[in-house]
């Protein structure tokens, strides 16, 4: 195995969203979720980081070309979410709880089909400058 470098894409994006489970009624809604299930929805300016891992090309030197993901970060993530409310504008989002650990599996699923099999990917979600998740976790 050769030398392995990691190499990171900050992003940010803002968008609203409402933290509810429609089997439950809103006294138990509101008990599990607090704030975060204001019938009004609310937003975060999230910050995301993306990582990826792998060997450097001999030809270029990059493990990937940092222009390259910028382009797909911004076309996947951004365009998609930035300014949306996530619950209402979004399709991933119609029947899946936003919750931080849902949308981090959800970037990741759109970004890693584009992503070269021989790399791993790892994405960190920011909801706060104190509350993120990751995922996957190695």
């Amino acid at each position: 195995m050769g030398e392995r470098v990691a190499v990171f894409r900050k992003e940010e994006f803002n968008a609203a969203h409402r933290l509810n489970n429609p089997d439950w009624d809103d006294a138990t809604n509101q008990q599990v979720f607090g704030k975060c299930n204001l019938p009004h929805y609310h937003g975060h300016n999230y910050e995301l980081i993306v990582k990826v891992v792998g060997e450097p090309d001999p030809r270029t030197g990059y493990v990937m070309d940092m222009k390259i993901l910028s382009d797909l970060v911004k076309k996947e993530v951004t365009e998609r979410f930035d300014h949306k409310n996530l619950n209402l504008d979004t399709e991933e989002f119609k029947t899946l709880n936003p919750t931080a650990e849902n949308i981090v599996i959800v970037i990741y699923k759109l970004l890693r089909p584009h992503i070269d099999k021989d790399k791993d990917l790892q994405i960190r979600l920011y909801e706060t400058p104190r509350n993120f998740v990751e995922y996957p976790v190695h």
